[in-house]
């Protein structure tokens, strides 16, 4: 085990590789000094310049005021008009149900006895139609009405600055890729050098940078790793992985490997992808260690298998259900909110769950195709596991209290969103606050110090995954992911891929890509209404529309290459025995067959059953 160890921190040991090093660094440079294309100064307009014009535009409209000269509430109606316009929540409705914590949420400044003014006025004397009409005008506006030729120097500048932010985002996006490949330097330094680059590159400021290396889903990943640490001190897991699997008459990794993805999969569908990775880490650690014997000391193959078959039966269980992401409510308000299409609940589940049913059997074969244990059969850490239970004896009372916080600190996780919304909770609470509270509880209750903490909670993986998430928003709020969408999408257009599966292939490739690099909702969010109003365009009025939705949002899914991907790549991370090349092994073939899948399950099942009435296209 002490080799074990040893291997584990191995690429936090190396330094720099400048030879590799060098390359990203230069490429980075030289994307920077290049000429900016007239496409980035088109996105920088919209982004920097749209939102002053949508909003000037709707006060002009509504009250016959230039937005300067109207009041604060009048000019609060303008701010949500065009929030939602950004977000494609297009209908009246959508305003009436904002409230005030929504607004503060969004950075909008506004009393909260304004705020109810500007809605109640919305809902007294905007009709439907006509604050449809607006959106839809305003949503033009941005897009196609400003041009970057025809503005004023002072809106020339901050276009300008718009396009600088996204050059730097798609050269530092270059820059990070190569250095997660490669290892060329600490991946933990990596994500520091994100927050370097947006700081002197003019991005963000010095106050604004350090503050984004916090986020709910940081917290989550470091709470969980901290759980995790005080779960196997107390000997919990063990008794987990013996319940899961004693049962298994032939306990060979192969059959193993399959239970976790048939368990986690379909979980991940209606809970939280996070907090499964977190909860099933310690098992697969522990049926590893127990695995290895005097013959075989170590067997890195077999550990690198088990850690990446609960990231990715993690990754693929999302497209399931609705509640499976963030990614499928973004594209099912798009349409609703565009098309006026709706997509239920159970209707989602019938058309996206048989995607996750074919996936578990292939993503098992890739798995064990591409990774090949010496250690087959795992029948002696069983009986090492039973053995050992039988010294620990009953429950003991530190295992009992510390299944009571893992039972507490997962029903919060689960229902935390739903009971805030029901007014049970005042406050959002949040997974990542709730794991750091089940890890701080492991304290209060004597059940580990913080010397557990700091010898088993790897923390280059906390600083790793602040940087991927700084990263990500960086490419969507500055419109480089944007950007990159509709770019590649105008390519492909004249060589007439612009309609029909075509589109939808360019779509789904070009959202999983994507999604590597960033959050899956701001992947959707980025691609999403490209791809939709080019198939209101093609297939106006049919089930294109829908299948476009829905194919969008589980490509969206799709992050299987990279560690930054999603959080459970990040989490079975910290694990130690993975490297970035680790993912690419199994995460390529599994984007491809995904892909393929997705694009053959539109054309046979989705377009054979229809959609709702819809004529078909």
């Amino acid at each position: 085990m002490a080799e074990s160890q040893k291997k584990k921190v191995t690429g936090y040991d190396k330094y720099v590789d400048w030879k590799v090093f060098i390359i990203p660094v230069v490429l980075m440079l030289i994307i920077m000094i290049f000429p900016t294309p007239y496409g980035m100064k088109d996105v920088g307009t919209e982004y920097q310049v749209g939102p002053k014009a949508v909003i000037n535009m709707v006060t002009q409209d509504i009250f016959d005021k230039n937005s300067s000269d109207v009041e604060q509430w009048q000019l609060l109606i303008a701010q949500v008009m065009e929030k939602n316009m950004r977000m494609g929540a297009l209908n009246k409705d959508r305003f009436i149900k904002r409230d005030y914590k929504w607004v503060k949420k969004n950075g909008i400044q506004a009393t909260e006895a304004n705020f109810n003014r500007a809605v109640q006025y919305v809902k007294d004397n905007v009709p439907e139609e006509t604050y449809l009409g607006l959106m839809k005008a305003a949503m033009e506006l941005r897009k196609e009405g400003l041009k970057y030729e025809n503005l004023s120097e002072k809106d020339k500048k901050a276009a300008n600055k718009g396009a600088w932010h996204i050059k730097v985002s798609i050269a530092m996006g270059v820059f990070v890729v190569i250095c997660f490949l490669t290892e060329c330097i600490p991946l933990p330094a990596v994500a520091f050098c994100i927050g370097l680059i947006l700081v002197f590159t003019g991005v963000i400021g010095r106050e604004e940078v350090a503050m984004l290396y916090w986020s709910d889903a940081c917290w989550f990943i470091m709470g969980s790793l901290m759980f995790a640490a005080a779960f196997v001190k107390t000997g919990v897991d063990k008794r987990v992985c013996l319940m899961m699997f004693k049962k298994l008459a032939v306990p060979n990794i192969r059959w193993i490997s399959l239970i976790f993805i048939i368990i986690i999969a379909p979980l991940a569908a209606f809970i939280s992808d996070h907090a499964l990775a977190a909860m099933f880490l310690p098992i697969g650690m522990l049926l590893y260690q127990n695995s290895l014997t005097k013959d075989i000391p170590e067997d890195p193959e077999l550990a690198k298998m088990m850690m990446i078959t609960i990231a990715m039966a993690c990754n693929i269980g999302g497209p399931g259900a609705p509640s499976g992401g963030a990614r499928n409510v973004i594209m099912m308000t798009y349409l609703a909110d565009m098309f006026n299409i709706d997509i239920g609940y159970f209707q989602w589940i019938t058309y996206c769950f048989p995607f996750l049913i074919v996936m578990i059997p292939l993503t098992w074969l890739i798995v064990n195709w591409r990774f090949k244990p010496r250690i087959i059969s795992l029948a002696p850490a069983m009986k090492k596991l039973q053995d050992e239970i039988g010294k620990m004896g009953a429950w003991n009372k530190q295992q009992k209290i510390s299944l009571v916080i893992f039972v507490v600190m997962v029903f919060g996780w689960f229902t935390e969103k739903e009971f805030y919304t029901l007014g049970i909770y005042p406050i959002r609470l949040g997974i990542g606050v709730i794991a750091v509270f089940g890890a701080i509880a492991y304290i209060l209750a004597g059940i580990v110090n913080w010397r557990d903490y700091q010898e088993k909670v790897d923390w280059g993986v906390v600083w790793l995954y602040a940087g991927a998430i700084i990263f990500g928003r960086t490419l969507d709020e500055t419109g480089a992911a944007y950007w990159l969408a509709r770019t590649v999408i105008d390519i492909l257009a004249p060589l007439g891929m612009d309609s029909g599966l075509p589109l939808l292939a360019i779509s789904n490739g070009l959202t999983a890509i994507l999604t590597n690099l960033m959050a899956d909702g701001p992947a959707a969010a980025a691609v999403g209404p490209i791809a939709l109003n080019m198939a209101g365009l093609v297939h106006p009025g049919t089930t294109y529309l829908p299948f476009m939705a829905m194919s969008t949002a589980i490509a969206s899914s799709f992050a299987y290459c990279l560690i930054i991907g999603t959080p459970p790549n990040a989490i079975v991370y910290a694990s130690g025995y993975l490297e970035p090349k680790d993912y690419l092994r199994v995460g390529i073939p599994i984007f491809f067959v995904a892909n393929i899948l997705l694009l053959f399950m539109t054309a046979f099942f989705w377009i054979y059953r229809g959609f709702a009435g819809l004529p078909g296209f």
